[in-house]
């Protein structure tokens, strides 16, 4: 220990000078570079970009008067830690000017999510939203589960919290609606009716069992079920049936009878009853040991479409209410939003924040807190479900936090990881192969960090296990110091796994050792003598140790659930590609062939070979082929 006037105590004072002297001095460089924007910023609305000395987007901010709103981050007094840290590493600074505030707030959002800054609030949620679509683009509608860009024609429903809660629904709406759900190829080759229309859950439109008018009424009547006016359609049933019992049709009454029964049910299952509720986004927000976690619930109709958990990230020190409004608005850039939006609290720019999305949305959108009725006891089960729901995170990340440093110990590393990533490799007898990367974190799976790695070089054998680790890894690594040598974005692992033992680790050392790197502890986890047992998994050490767990250690089972999710997406991964590859043909290798005119000379030909082997005139004859595009296909296959 030093005491006041030992030499060390004096080396120590003299380091922590000189460290607050670099970051006064890194500080007066950072206010300097805002400055020399000022001179030319205008005083309209606009987003400001602040960026480091490497060009990567520290903050990204909207304003109403730009010159005015970026004068403050010069006076660095009033500032919080967190942005003096920020204004201290910023080094250059990208304006776009806008016609309107709301026009900056959601330019904000935009930005915010393609460059994911790390002194914003961001939206960490990997998941897309799911919806159900009732397409328009056939004589017979057909019903389904849809996630990701809404291009196909038709009638979207939700969003629903989670596949779950869609595929419920669904099954429901199928024995109330008897919708078909199977694709237009299945349903252009049936010559009788398939399993679902013997189980009641499909009208069977493909053989003729329904006309078009009327399967048209059971699709008006299932949108107007999910646009919230299941009484009505209810009163309708309900007559449909005593009218058939009253004239002895006792087998369409039983149709309609259990048709009444999944639509009590759905109207029986619903957790939140939000009647004279309309649509709307409830919001409720809790704060626990510097975790924040918004609680949101759909209601569409009047019914509950569910409800998710969120937990931003880069809170501290940022306001509750500022948390709320930058969560909001990146939250609607995947979501359209509900004509009503509820809050558990008062926003600061919510008049702004209901322009903007109303903007987004194409009509109108109105954010209030609910005061009194239904709508305040639905606010209060939101809240009471947002703080559950932190508690039962909070509980999760302690035991979480305990497994890490677990992991720490048995490894024999500095401090708990914060990002470990787990490698694993799939195929069939070579063919069609990968590599697949998960990622896992104190918060758990990061699954916005997975990757697919297509085994592309020609030097690396599709079956050989080891060339195939070696060419993931050296990609993975030898771009991670290409984007990230510095490594400030925190992408870069503190611990791998391999799976497999001696040979993948050996691989792994040795890719690592190639590319210079020195600090990346590398763990093989081979599945022991008795391939068939769980729990006997040995562990292998890059010093040449290797050893099992017993059978019921937490960590043991921690690491096993790595294990096994990497398995999982590596084979979901193959199966995917494999899926592709059965149906790919010959001809898209051909340049400028769409699926029309590949369906065409299919349709002609018979078969792709058929093609290859066509004479230049065969080919101009194709329906639906123009005398260039035969040309065209006619010089890949007889090159000169």
């Amino acid at each position: 220990m030093s005491t006041p006037n030992s030499p060390d105590r004096f080396n120590e004072e003299k380091a922590a000078y000189a460290v607050r002297g670099a970051e006064q001095l890194d500080l007066e460089v950072g206010v300097a570079a805002i400055r020399n924007v000022l001179n030319t910023l205008p005083t309209r609305p606009g987003v400001y970009r602040m960026t480091d000395a490497r060009g990567d987007v520290l903050y990204v901010g909207k304003a109403r008067a730009l010159k005015h709103r970026v004068t403050n981050y010069t006076q660095v007094t009033r500032l919080s830690k967190r942005l003096q840290r920020m204004v201290a590493q910023t080094r250059g600074m990208t304006i776009v000017t806008t016609g309107s505030e709301a026009e900056a707030l959601l330019l904000e959002a935009q930005l915010i999510k393609r460059y994911r800054p790390p002194y914003n609030v961001l939206l960490r949620d990997d998941k897309s939203f799911p919806f159900i679509l009732i397409r328009q683009d056939h004589d017979f509608a057909r019903i389904q589960l849809h996630r990701g860009a809404r291009r196909a024609k038709g009638d979207y429903f939700g969003p629903f919290a989670g596949a779950g809660q869609v595929r419920k629904t669904l099954n429901a709406l199928q024995k109330l609606f008897l919708l078909r759900s199977c694709t237009d190829s299945f349903f252009k080759t049936r010559d009788r009716p398939c399993l679902l229309y013997q189980i009641r859950r499909c009208s069977a439109p493909c053989v003729g069992r329904i006309s078009t008018e009327d399967y048209a009424e059971l699709v008006a009547d299932s949108k107007a079920f999910l646009t919230g006016k299941s009484t009505q359609v209810q009163a309708k049933l309900g007559q449909q049936m005593t009218a058939a019992a009253e004239a002895m049709d006792f087998e369409l009454a039983a149709v309609l009878r259990d048709r009444l029964k999944a639509l009590t049910f759905i109207q029986g299952s619903q957790a939140i009853h939000a009647d004279g509720v309309g649509d709307a986004d409830v919001f409720a927000l809790a704060a626990k040991q510097g975790v924040i976690g918004i609680e949101a619930f759909f209601i569409r109709g009047g019914q509950n479409w569910g409800h998710r958990s969120f937990y931003p990230t880069h809170v501290a020190d940022v306001p509750e209410d500022e948390v709320l409004a930058a969560f909001l608005m990146q939250f609607y850039e995947e979501v359209p939003p509900a004509r009503n939006v509820f809050l558990d609290r008062e926003l600061a720019d919510a008049e702004l924040l209901a322009e903007a999305l109303c903007e987004r949305a194409g009509h109108k959108v109105a954010i209030s807190v609910p005061q009194r009725g239904a709508r305040r006891r639905l606010m209060e089960q939101a809240q009471r479900n947002a703080v559950e729901a932190l508690d039962r995170r909070l509980a999760e990340s302690t035991t979480q936090a305990k497994l890490l440093a677990e992991v720490a110990d048995l490894f024999d590393l500095p401090a708990p990881p914060d990002r470990i990533e787990v490698y694993d490799n799939s195929h069939i007898q070579g063919t069609n192969a990968l590599g697949a990367m998960i990622v896992a974190g104190p918060e758990g799976f990061r699954k916005g960090g997975y990757r697919k790695f297509n085994i592309k070089r020609k030097d690396t054998v599709g079956g050989d296990d080891f060339a195939m680790m070696r060419e993931v890894l050296t990609r993975r690594f030898a771009r991670a110091q290409e984007e990230d040598p510095d490594r400030e974005r925190g992408e870069w692992p503190d611990l791998v796994l391999v799976d497999g033992g001696k040979g993948q680790l050996g691989v792994a050392m040795q890719v690592l050792e190639e590319l210079g790197i020195e600090d990346v502890p590398v763990v093989g986890i081979a599945k022991g003598p008795h391939h068939g047992r769980e729990g006997r998994e040995v562990f292998h050490l890059m010093d040449g140790r290797e050893f099992q767990l017993p059978v019921n250690a937490p960590v043991l089972f921690y690491l096993q659930r790595l294990r096994d999710e990497v398995h999982r997406f590596a084979i979901g991964a193959h199966r995917e590609k494999r899926a592709k590859a059965i149906g790919a043909s010959p001809l898209d290798e051909v340049p400028g062939i769409g699926p029309a005119r590949k369906k065409a000379l299919l349709m002609h030909f018979g078969t792709a070979k058929a093609v290859r082997s066509a004479s230049l005139d065969d080919l101009k004859r194709a329906p639906g082929v123009s005398a260039a595009v035969a040309q065209q296909v006619y010089d890949f296959y007889h090159p000169n």
